[in-house]
Order: structure tokens, then C-alpha cells, then sequence
């Protein structure tokens, strides 16, 4: 029997999601479109009849901001929201920057849908000679983590993202659920895939296949245990959710970049 729900959110599209390449931890506001995805879901949970008493958030602005434009559309604005590293995106390393399409056409498209999507395999480590590496790791927001900057990855795998997302979880996001909470987390494609996996207990070869668009609410239904009690929903219209889906897995597809 369901007894909590919670909203998972995976930002707006930025300004890399639109040109394909790998964002990770570079800081990116959203997109004029991405902005638009986080107010019409803002509207979209509002008919649902969402009330949040609490939003988690990465310390990624387009993170933040997302959450910031659904509430604003709820009308709820004045919800505590709460920011962690520990919801950041998946850590690309080397591969940051890079644009996903022109990888396929030089690596193949095995070679980005094993880095891209697979569990446990770990893309090439950020070097400091890395163009966006002091961009990163000199940002004051990484200053304020539960661990010293020289302990943040340099790269992860899915895996990683959940090992360091599920100390979080078990200790900041879950015991406000169980309170009784109507929690959403608004993050980012890979720190909702690892969440997903672990309540859902997804497999390490099916979690490859799971595709999260930007800006489309994920509704899941939870037992005492914090369990799903039937599958996730993706809220709004169905189609333009199965397009938004198709155009997240065709990124990694080999065409010539223009």
C-alpha cells in the first residue's frame, strides 16, 4: 500500500544539453527552453495537487534554478530548499566539454553508450591540464563540502554517483520522507538513474536503459520502507515524453557535428 510520494526532477535543459556535449560538473544556467520545461513541470505538479514541503538540490545552478522556477509556478516559492554535492551530476572527467556525437563518430557508438550509460565503468580522470578542470575544483561552492576538495572525485561511474548520493539519502533525504514529508528532488539525469536503481533495485545491466528527459517529474509511490509499490510514472503527455526519451538516447549516435 502506498503511503509517501516522491517527486524526482531531472533539471531543465541547459546550455550543454543542447549542444551535446558532456557538462557534468561545469557550472551551466539553463537554456531559454530549459526554463520553460522547469515552469511548465512547475505547472504541471500544481494540477496534480503537489504540496513539497521540502526540495533537495545539487549545488549545480541549473539544479537550484530549476527547483526555484517549479515552486515559483506553484506558487510555492517559500518551500525550504536544501543543496548538497552529493546530488551533482555524474563526475565525466577527461570526457567533460566533449560533444557526445562527435565521440561516437571517432570512438564508436559502443565505446560513449558504455561511458555514457553502463554501471560500473569509470570514463578517463580529469587532469589538472584539463580546460575546465581549474573552473571546477577553484569554485567557492566546493569549499562547503562534507569532504576536503582534494577528496572529490576526478571522475565516476554510475556506481560512484550512488556511493557517495546514498549516505545522503539514508541520512538527509529519507527521514524527512518517512515524517511524513512531500519531498522533490530536482538533480540531474545520472544522481536520479543511481537513485532510481537503488529504490527500484534495478539491475547493474537494466539500469543502462533507463532514460531520464530533462525537465519531466518522475512520480514514485512508497511503502513504510520506502519501497516503490508499483512502477515510476513519468507525469505529463505521454508522447512528447516518449520523443523527449528518444532524443536523449540519440546523443550518443555518431553524425557530424555542424
Amino acid at each position: 500500500m502506498s503511503k509517501y510520494k516522491l517527486v524526482l526532477l531531472r533539471h531543465g535543459e541547459g546550455a550543454w544539453n543542447k549542444e551535446n556535449r558532456f557538462c557534468s560538473w561545469v557550472d551551466q544556467k539553463l537554456s531559454e527552453d530549459g526554463v520553460k520545461e522547469a515552469q511548465d513541470c512547475g505547472r504541471l505538479l500544481k494540477q496534480q495537487g503537489y504540496k513539497f514541503d521540502l526540495v533537495f538540490t545539487s549545488i549545480l545552478s541549473r539544479s537550484i534554478q530549476t527547483a526555484w522556477l517549479v515552486l515559483e509556478a506553484m506558487g510555492q516559492e517559500w518551500v525550504p530548499v536544501v543543496k548538497s554535492w552529493r546530488l551533482n551530476e555524474r563526475h565525466y572527467g577527461g570526457l567533460i566539454g566533449l560533444n557526445r556525437a562527435e565521440m561516437a563518430l571517432q570512438h564508436g557508438e559502443g565505446k560513449v553508450k558504455l561511458w555514457r550509460r553502463s554501471y560500473d565503468v569509470t570514463p578517463p580522470l580529469i587532469e589538472e591540464s584539463h580546460p575546465y578542470f581549474l573552473e571546477i575544483y577553484n569554485d567557492r561552492r566546493y569549499t562547503t563540502c562534507d569532504v576536503a576538495k582534494e577528496n572529490l572525485p576526478r571522475a565516476e561511474s554510475l556506481k560512484e554517483v550512488l556511493d557517495r548520493l546514498l549516505p545522503y539519502w539514508s541520512s538527509n533525504v529519507a527521514p524527512e520522507i518517512q515524517k511524513g514529508k512531500t519531498v522533490l528532488i530536482s538533480a540531474h539525469g545520472n544522481s536520479c538513474r543511481a537513485l532510481l536503481k537503488h529504490l527500484e533495485g534495478i539491475s547493474d545491466e537494466d539500469i543502462a536503459n533507463v532514460t531520464l528527459p530533462t525537465g519531466i517529474p518522475v512520480q514514485l509511490e512508497l511503502d513504510d520502507n520506502l519501497k516503490p509499490v508499483k512502477p515510476r510514472q513519468l507525469l505529463g503527455d505521454q508522447a512528447k515524453i516518449q520523443a523527449a526519451i528518444k532524443k536523449v538516447e540519440d546523443q550518443g549516435k555518431a553524425k557530424q557535428a555542424t
